[in-house]
């Protein structure tokens, strides 16, 4: 190969390897898998070896992945966090071996499985935890002592006041603990994390130390970087001192005095990996003397006496059986493939989402195909590819009625996704609710999914307004409900009918509605009836909104069920008080005003705080309770009501009028 095209290659994958590293490190949200990404820095590796006049300090293979975030605290490592050097073969372990055989007479080693997880620093004084902080790019991390506090596998106090000791450790989620936090965010609706070591990142990372308290995070501690009161001479003293002073550190380590001993172990681990209770994407060889260790040294980026063996990701054929069609709380249609099942990666495998219509398109999946399927972070079934078509081949097609109540679905063009366009759909209930009594919509505790599914299945809820319906009895018949847990569920329905509006907003689940989106909207036009009435334009208007938000909420407020849910929820006692302060007194103290039509220099929103600035009222309806209908240019069906109940109608120009007199 020519230097110019050694140049363009390596600069093309440093590229790539940089954008990689920040989604893997920074967001916490890989793009690839991490056996792709594997492959790319070897590649790089090979051409800089190749051509290694090409090599700068800056390349990712001369240097650690992440960097501090700038919202924490940086602390500086005194004992540089160093990354693993990979090898994908034996070959490659032979490799090392013969290296390190070339530099140390007779070394040792010890074998360990390699955590997928955080890499930290904790330190100790006088056996007391004082600081913990995440590698970063090696030399300076992250100061996250408060959330590594949360972790109750991480010791606090050591069995031993030793003067100082820094450990290195790997914060990892557990199977268990990332399903369930998966299966939260699937019924949220949220976007879910890919794998556990991200997961793990993610909720170590958090601002909010309460946030990763609630996640179930465990570390394994696997190094030590300084020690002051105490001397070790091996790798295995050290970890034998690790456990003694009450961290949790590999469950089982040797000594081998042979590449090929190490080598059966690194096999056999491999094949136990899926007995394991957290992921391990790989093994460690380490060798064992620590004064050998120094005669080794490093370069810039690993140290020379330690080796990662990567296991490439297991992939097993099996046949599509069918596509499920599963509905979620927004609506959305989501395509799930059943298969024969299969082990992989150490469990049976049936089932995997296949996400939306482009992505099966795009792979050409259809039923009775023989498809190859992985595990992505060794947890989640994914297909990576058709292996060939069954002789029945037929594309697939997104159903054209909701699989659940058979309404008409729609998919627009800016998006993947095919949504059912019935809010009553039923199997978007569950979800819905879920949502609605969350913490930052009405914050209705003891509300939880499992309680919430037993209402469902009684036929005691159909809707978020059956739920101020419940009587204590209904509660305390439910499985693991009793009468105490009953009484606090009321009092909190109670409590949660004094919400400020735009939790209620928020609870509603307007799509693309968030939580600030709520705030903004009630802070911009001050009660239900405002939003109700707003149009398209006036909320757009709104800053910090735009125009597919806008468009959400008045296609929301303008449907029959949501000023049916509206009205009953009012009926139950839901307060739905203004965001602005209502007068007290005023000329139109107790009047009821409709707004239709488009007025000559006011927006509705401002001719509806004109109104409640006086003490009078705005409703999105005509009724014979409406006082005055503020009728603008092409007014319709409001004001032809008004004239057949008899209702004043006036125009702006006589509204102000009425505003002057005050």
């Amino acid at each position: 190969m020519e230097l110019n095209e050694a140049e363009n290659q390596i600069s093309e994958l440093r590229k790539k390897l940089n954008y990689y590293n920040e989604t893997y490190y920074i967001q916490d949200n890989p793009v690839i898998s991490d056996y792709e990404y594997d492959m790319l820095l070897q590649q790089l590796e090979k051409l800089e070896e190749e051509f290694p006049q090409l090599i700068t300090s800056a390349s990712p293979t001369q240097r650690v992945g992440g960097e501090a975030a700038a919202k924490f605290s940086p602390v500086v490592h005194n004992v540089p966090m160093e990354s693993l050097h990979d090898s994908f073969s034996h070959g490659e372990l032979m490799d090392f071996d013969r290296k390190v055989r070339e530099a140390v007479p007779n070394p040792t080693y010890v074998v360990e499985p390699k955590i997928d997880g955080l890499s930290v620093s904790c330190e100790y004084r006088n056996g007391v935890f004082v600081r913990g902080s995440t590698r970063g790019d090696g030399h300076v991390g992250e100061d996250i002592t408060s959330n590594l506090l949360t972790i109750k596998s991480l010791p606090k106090r050591l069995t031993q006041p030793i003067p100082f000791l820094e450990v290195r450790g790997e914060v990892y989620m557990s199977n268990d603990s990332f399903l369930r936090l998966t299966e939260e965010q699937e019924l949220h609706e949220e976007k879910t994390f890919k794998n556990p070591r991200n997961a793990a990142a993610g909720s170590l990372r958090q601002k909010n130390a309460e946030i990763t308290a609630k996640r179930n995070l465990d570390i394994f501690t696997f190094n030590i970087q300084q020690l002051n009161g105490f001397e070790v001479k091996s790798h295995k003293e050290s970890l034998d001192l690790l456990q003694s002073l009450g961290f949790t550190a590999p469950s089982s380590y040797k000594v081998y005095d042979n590449i090929e001993d190490v080598i059966n172990e690194i096999e056999r681990i491999g094949n136990t990996r899926g007995e394991l209770s957290y992921q391990i994407d790989g093994a460690v060889v380490k060798v064992n003397n620590l004064y050998q260790r120094t005669i080794l040294g490093s370069t810039a980026k690993f140290p020379k006496w330690a080796e990662a063996y990567k296991y490439p990701p297991e992939e097993k054929e099996t046949t599509l059986l069918d596509i499920e069609i599963n509905v979620g709380r927004t609506g959305a249609l989501t395509p799930t493939g059943v298969f024969e099942p299969v082990q992989l990666a150490g469990t049976t495998v049936s089932r995997a989402v296949l996400h939306n219509e482009d992505f099966i398109k795009e792979k050409d999946i259809s039923v009775g195909d023989t498809v190859i399927l992985r595990k992505a972070g060794e947890i989640i079934p994914e297909v990576v590819a058709v292996k060939c078509h069954s002789q029945s081949h037929k594309p697939f097609a997104m159903p054209t009625v909701c699989p659940s109540c058979g309404s008409i679905v729609v998919r627009e063009a800016d998006e993947a996704v095919t949504r059912c366009t019935n809010t009553d759909c039923p199997a978007q209930l569950l979800r819905h609710l879920i949502h609605f009594v969350s913490r930052d919509a009405m914050d209705i505790d003891g509300l939880g999914p499992a309680v919430l599914k037993q209402l469902i299945d009684n036929s005691l809820i159909k809707s978020p307004a059956d739920l101020y319906n419940l009587k204590k009895e209904d509660i305390s018949a439910l499985d693991r409900m009793g009468d105490t847990s009953a009484d606090n569920l009321i009092n909190a329905l109670e409590k949660s009918k004094d919400n400020e509006l735009y939790r209620l907003i928020f609870a509603l689940g307007i799509r693309h509605i968030g939580l600030k989106g709520a705030k903004l909207l009630c802070k911009a036009l001050g009660s239900i009836e405002s939003i109700v009435s707003a149009t398209t334009e006036e909320i757009a208007g709104i800053d910090g909104f735009g125009g597919v938000m806008a468009d959400s909420v008045v296609k929301y407020f303008s449907l029959e069920q949501t000023h049916e849910l509206i009205e009953q929820l009012k009926s139950q006692g839901i307060k739905m008080p203004s965001t602005q302060k209502s007068a007290e007194s005023g000329i139109l103290q107790g009047k009821i005003f409709v707004l239709t039509g488009t007025l000559p220099t006011l927006k509705r929103s401002e001719a509806s705080a004109i109104i409640e600035k006086l003490g009078g009222k705005t409703s999105s309806s005509v009724s014979k309770k409406t006082d005055f209908v503020v009728a603008g240019e092409d007014a319709g069906s409001k004001l032809t009501k008004a004239n057949q109940l008899g209702v004043a109608v006036i125009s702006e120009e006589q509204l102000l009028s009425m505003a002057e007199k005050e």
